[in-house]
């Protein structure tokens, strides 16, 4: 089965570039429980915590698509290094307001700063559509080893964060995390024989990626999809804490990105025949199926069982929407394209993160799994309802007609008299 990602890393230049997304992405992965864990424990308010975590992953939705469509006009390096380390400044600042117990208001600013920058995901995703624009089984490959890469982050970087927090000082899974991404970032991006090349200006298609038909609605599907991630991260942790190991947090947050893990695997080796589409259709009423018993069980380990099992939902959804997304724009555009389908992740694990938190203190943690049940369900209504307008975008963009509309019933003849 893994035979079928050996020739990713044949590609030549790959392996430097693979290298430091997987640094960046465990320290990306590490944030958003970091700063959660580190709050909660200095301020004892899981709402706070979640609400800061909320503003930077909001800031960060915003600033993603801009800093993509800079990255298609000027290049990957050019464009990202100095975000990069404007965050790793802004971030030490973070850090230091804490551990210092500045106003919490310091925490909002400098949080929001350090997420102005362009994701890694969708730029090394750009890389493989560069790779494999004629190969489109190969593509699907490296597009499922890439979301299989983003969930193994998530196995290892919330274990880092809680671990070195818990054990340490609360501000360290912040530390950790903002060298790994920073370290990682300056390792990919110094990877140039990968990069793929600017299309010249006179070129460019004008307009922006997302007013392409149907990107907006695989976007506003993974606002829900986020809503999921967001919620099972806070509630995750507050749930641990009423059972009294906050750090068996990183165990259920661990056991959902080892199911998506493994299915991303599996999924990555099998060839599809079927519209993407389609595919997206099936994996958000799985996602939404599988997320409903976390709501029932009781205890730490049948909640980290459940959320094995849920999570194998989700690489399906992710590789099979960002895939689509990048069927959608022109190759102009596909980082500002993909940029676009993750920023919906980013603002729905912002508002998820955010409404958990609300809904914790309100209802307790079980109960707040309400959350994100009821994304799921809206994820699976969004496409089902505007299923033949995202088919019949996704066929546009691969170049083959959709399929004609039965033609009506003839009006039968007139009965004579």
């Amino acid at each position: 089965m893994l035979s079928a990602y050996a020739p990713l890393f044949r590609v030549p230049g790959a392996l430097p570039f693979i290298a430091g997304t997987a640094f960046s992405r465990t320290g990306g992965a590490m944030f958003g429980v970091a700063v959660i864990v580190m709050i909660s424990e200095r301020l004892g308010s899981f709402g706070t915590a979640g609400a800061v975590s909320a503003v930077g992953l909001a800031v960060l939705a915003v600033a993603g698509p801009v800093l993509g469509r800079l990255v298609d006009k000027y290049g990957q390096r050019r464009v990202a290094v100095p975000f990069v380390l404007l965050s790793a400044v802004t971030s030490a600042g973070v850090v230091a307001c804490s551990a210092l117990g500045a106003p919490v208001w310091t925490l909002f600013v400098l949080y929001g700063l350090s997420a102005i920058l362009p994701e890694p995901g969708p730029m090394s995703r750009a890389r493989w559509a560069h790779i494999f624009r004629d190969e489109p089984d190969r593509l699907h490959t490296a597009m499922a080893f890439e979301q299989v890469a983003d969930e193994a982050s998530f196995v290892v970087g919330p274990v880092l964060a809680v671990l070195v927090a818990t054990l340490w000082f609360p501000e360290a899974g912040l530390v950790l995390a903002t060298v790994l991404f920073t370290v990682g970032c300056v390792a990919f991006l110094s990877a140039r024989a990968t990069e793929p090349p600017v299309v010249p200006h006179g070129e460019r298609p004008g307009g922006l990626a997302i007013r392409r038909p149907g990107l907006l609605i695989v976007a506003t599907a993974l606002v829900m999809t986020g809503v999921i991630f967001g919620g099972n991260e806070v509630i995750a942790v507050a749930f641990a804490k009423e059972e009294g190991s906050t750090s068996f947090s990183s165990v259920i947050l661990g056991g959902f990105a080892v199911g998506s893990t493994l299915a991303g695997i599996v999924f990555g080796t099998k060839v599809f025949r079927s519209s993407l589409t389609r595919r997206l259709a099936l994996a958000a009423g799985a996602m939404f199926v599988l997320e409903v018993p976390a709501l029932f069980v009781g205890g730490l380990w049948p909640l980290a069982v459940v959320m094995v099992v849920a999570g194998s939902a989700t690489a399906p959804m992710l590789i099979t929407s960002l895939s689509l997304a990048q069927k959608l724009v022109p190759k102009a555009l596909v980082t500002e394209g993909m940029a676009v389908a993750v920023t919906g992740i980013l603002i729905g694990i912002s508002a998820g993160s955010a409404v958990s938190g609300w809904a914790i203190e309100a209802w307790g943690a079980q109960q707040a799994y309400v959350v994100p049940i009821a994304a799921g369900a809206l994820a699976l209504a969004i496409i089902l309802v505007r299923f033949r307008h995202l088919e019949a975008a996704e066929l546009a963009g691969t170049g083959i007609p959709a399929p004609p509309s039965p033609p009506a019933s003839p009006e039968p003849a007139p009965t004579p008299h």
